[in-house]
């Protein structure tokens, strides 16, 4: 009886975790499909509108470590709740800016620092915390499986969601964060159980001892991971900024419609993922190699964008991206929370957090500026980023 309460207790832990990578998604990703519509109403530009997108990931990039060494020290539910709140608040700022002001745009850039401060203290700080509850190893892979399965659902959800709030007034999507926000609060406060002995009083140049000393242990490996990390979402990113432009500006696809054909392909993702996370259990070699497999797939879809022009077929193929990107992100994750000593999880997986934070937040402007030119350029680069992640993991990632 004892251990189906305890199951039961965990199944509702992991939910609640899961909850939070969702939350984080969805705040960035549901405004990609309404961007063209923020210009129109806003009157920006398209590399003006990246920005919303590129805001709230840079903030995250700078405040992320030091959220993975408060939480290391004082402990991660500490940090997670009042990270939701503020999160909450920043959505609450940029829709009531949108609402209220005749010029909005500086405001809601403002609220998505906010968001972007809290993000930081929230979804990057759930990996280590499923290392600290799941001692064993296909256990933490198969909850891993599930938290970035959670990650790529909130991708799904997004565009659909995102348009048909903004169907109805075009900031509401800014509102609808504070009520996620709310909801995970709840979960997490109410069913994710403090463990004993989780918070270490370490200081702060200790605790950046331990960190040192771990990178010069595993630099090679983790340091591949870190960009494989940066470069994969920098091509999600930057391959979602550029669908939904296309789709609404060329193919005249708008509102719920192309929220929902951006949703399919993202669907193949959180497959990917879920099937990745379920399969590799403990075995580092495996994960290497789905990992390699995945960035293959990712970079041989990107390389053939300009061999035909019809949306069924651009479509497709960022089905097979995202279908190599959901295979490979589980497998990063996996690799640093079982390979790593509890002491050193937090300031670590802050470390490859901030990293696919980076491709976050230049994917969206890069692309825009790239738009303007000769597809292949944009093309290319995605290629070559993708081939350099491939033998990055090839010859660097060795378990």
């Amino acid at each position: 009886m004892a251990n189906q309460n305890e199951a039961h207790d965990k199944r509702w832990a992991v939910i609640s975790l899961a909850s939070i990578p969702l939350i984080m998604t969805l705040g960035n990703s549901m405004l990609i499909p309404i961007l063209p519509l923020m210009e129109k109403e806003l009157d920006i530009s398209k590399l003006q509108s990246s920005y919303i997108i590129t805001m709230y990931s840079i903030v995250a990039i700078f405040f992320i470590p030091l959220a993975g060494f408060l939480s290391d020290r004082f402990g991660r539910k500490k940090v997670i709740i009042p990270s939701l709140i503020l999160t909450g608040l920043g959505g609450l700022v940029a829709g009531w800016a949108s609402n209220v002001m005749d010029d909005p745009y500086l405001m809601i850039i403002v609220g998505r620092i906010l968001q972007g401060i809290g993000a930081s203290g929230a979804a990057p700080i759930v990996l280590p915390l499923v290392g600290d509850m799941f001692r064993d190893d296909k256990e933490a892979s198969t909850t891993l499986g599930i938290i970035e399965t959670s990650n790529t659902v909130g991708k799904v959800l997004s565009p659909i969601l995102g348009a048909v709030l903004a169907a109805f007034i075009w900031f509401l999507p800014f509102y609808s964060i504070p009520v996620f926000c709310a909801v995970s609060i709840l979960m997490v406060g109410f069913l994710v159980k403090n463990k004993g002995g989780e918070e270490e009083h370490t200081s702060f140049k200790k605790y950046w001892g331990f960190a040192k000393d771990t990178l010069k242990e595993h630099g090679k490996w983790l340091c591949a991971v870190f960009i494989i990390g940066a470069i994969l979402m920098f091509i999600l990113f930057g391959f979602l900024f550029y669908l939904s432009s296309i789709l609404e500006d060329k193919y005249d696809y708008k509102g719920v419609w192309k929220g929902v054909l951006l949703a399919i392909p993202l669907l193949a993702l959180s497959i990917a993922s879920f099937i990745a996370g379920r399969k590799i259990k403990d075995n580092l070699k495996i994960m290497k190699w789905v990992t390699f497999i995945g960035i293959i797939l990712t970079g041989g879809s990107v390389a053939v964008i300009p061999f035909m022009d019809h949306p069924v077929y651009l479509l497709s193929i960022f089905l097979i991206c995202g279908s190599g990107i959901g295979m490979s992100l589980p497998c990063m994750d996996a690799l640093i929370t079982e390979s790593l000593e509890k002491n050193v999880r937090g300031v670590i997986t802050s470390i490859y957090s901030a990293m696919r934070f980076i491709g976050v937040a230049a994917g969206p402007p890069v692309i825009a500026i790239m738009m303007k030119g000769n597809i292949i350029w944009m093309v290319s680069l995605l290629t070559v980023f993708a081939l350099g992640a491939g033998l990055l993991a090839y010859r660097n990632i060795n378990p």
